[in-house]
């Protein structure tokens, strides 16, 4: 969801205003719509997972934004901002019972930061995720590398099943107006092996069965914020363990009512998903946490009321929130977390990502 992630970056975005076009529908084109599209105002690349090693369970996250900046689009020195690159990491420790969290920041350009054209190819310093493809027709390997403070991600996430549009054919809607679109595609049940490393000691994936060694690619881009009177969203991507992909979001308004929801279900061997009306999500917290670094309270247990089903999703580490505000200024939980059936079986595993509980997204 777009206003999920770049309004992350919101420092360096500005308000769109009210009169701006809705986004059109067309057909997404692989691998060119794998890559980056700076003429639409934001866009990002996010990978959430699980994976088995040294015989733990760990979480991992990480997300590249890129920001066009409109202020110097028609400035002519080579110094001009005109692309920001935003960059967040982190690692689960289920064992443990902690999260550890980085992040990076740069304009685009004089090999610092880069975001490529025609397919998947970011980098920023010495953090990178690109695409490759391989021997089955429109598949894909992702190859991630991130040296982090404390931890390490060095993973290849490699396509399972087709790419998942969400919305309409890829073209999702974010709100009551419009405009409030994006161009939006998943990719569940992402094979993960490579290793992560925690205080310098360096763990590789072993084999496990699904849902572990799990993870979700979402990739999204837009000329479009979020509506105006939302104050934050609830979203979760789930992997099933029979092969079956969730999608749910919700966007909140102040009082905490939700003004917009969707979502997809996409079930084992199915070649298109099923996508949700804004009238058909229903997201229940049942349990808070109380985070003591930003005093928010985050529902870390939520019933969610789907065409598909009703589902308990869980976190399995309460104290996921992370502090972004030397990036994209804002601080938000995101984390590992289970997710049951109706009758309380554990059915898959996956990522909840909750924002605009330790302050209201500010827009521009």
């Amino acid at each position: 969801m777009i206003a999920r992630r770049t309004l992350l970056a919101l420092g360096a975005f500005s308000v769109l205003d009210a009169r701006a076009g809705a986004l059109t529908a067309r057909t997404l084109a692989f691998p060119r719509d794998h890559g980056s599209h700076p003429g639409l105002r934001t866009e990002w690349w996010y990978v959430t997972g699980q994976a088995r090693a040294d015989g733990q369970l760990w979480g991992f996250q990480i997300t590249f934004f890129r920001s066009r900046v409109d202020g110097t689009q028609g400035l002519r020195s080579a110094f001009a901002a005109r692309q920001l690159i935003f960059a967040h990491a982190a690692l689960t420790d289920v064992q443990g019972q902690r999260q550890l969290h980085d992040q990076r920041i740069a304009r685009a350009g004089f090999g610092i930061a880069q975001a490529m054209e025609g397919d998947c190819d970011i980098r920023l310093r010495d953090w990178s995720l690109r695409r490759r493809p391989t021997d089955a027709p429109g598949a894909s390997r992702y190859e991630i590398r991130a040296q982090a403070q404390g931890f390490a991600l060095e993973l290849a996430c490699a396509s399972t099943q087709p790419v998942l549009l969400q919305g309409n054919a890829g073209l999702s809607r974010k709100g009551p107006d419009a405009s409030q679109a994006s161009y939006y595609y998943s990719q569940p049940q992402l094979l993960v092996t490579g290793s992560v490393t925690l205080d310098g000691r360096r763990m590789a994936v072993t084999d496990a069965p699904a849902p572990d060694n799990r993870a979700w690619m979402d990739h999204e881009w837009s000329e479009a914020l979020m509506a105006p009177d939302a104050v934050g969203w609830d979203w979760i991507g789930m992997n099933l363990a029979d092969g079956a992909a969730l999608t749910a979001f919700q966007l909140r308004r102040a009082d905490g009512s939700a003004l917009w929801a969707g979502g997809s279900w996409r079930g084992a061997g199915a070649a298109v998903a099923r996508a949700f009306g804004p009238t058909q999500v229903v997201f229940s917290p049942q349990r808070h946490w109380h985070s003591p670094a930003s005093g928010a309270d985050y529902p870390v247990r939520w019933r969610v009321d789907t065409p598909a089903g009703s589902f308990s999703v869980q976190a399995l580490l309460d104290a996921q929130e992370l502090d972004s505000r030397d990036s994209t200024g804002a601080t938000y939980w995101e984390g590992l977390s289970l997710l049951h059936d109706a009758t309380g079986r554990e059915v898959g595993r996956g990522y909840l990502e909750m924002t605009g509980y330790a302050q209201r997204l500010r827009l521009g």
